[in-house]
């Protein structure tokens, strides 16, 4: 279920606010989010599965807290961040 490291360079070089950025909140959500869908298509077919249904509601509440921290922080960042990741539709 990890994220291979060429996907997550990708992620990493799309989300950064700076060209040293690698563990920002917006990266980790984007992280968070890529992470969290694949597992949902996991759990779709592996329906009694659930150890990972467990992690992937500790990563759900991980992102949570961490999109109210950018909203709290820069609303317009957030607005930007959950239009990208296309989330809170």
């Amino acid at each position: 279920m990890a994220l291979l490291q060429d996907r997550k360079q990708e992620i990493i070089s799309e989300y950064q606010i700076h060209d040293t950025d690698t563990g920002s909140a917006d990266v980790q959500v984007a992280m968070l989010t890529e992470r969290i869908n694949k597992l949902s298509l996991h759990l779709q077919q592996n329906k009694k599965d659930h150890a990972s249904r467990r992690g992937l509601l500790k990563m759900i509440g991980q992102r949570k807290r961490l999109l109210a921290y950018i909203q709290k922080q820069d609303q317009e960042r957030y607005r930007a961040l959950i239009g990208r990741l296309g989330i809170r539709g």
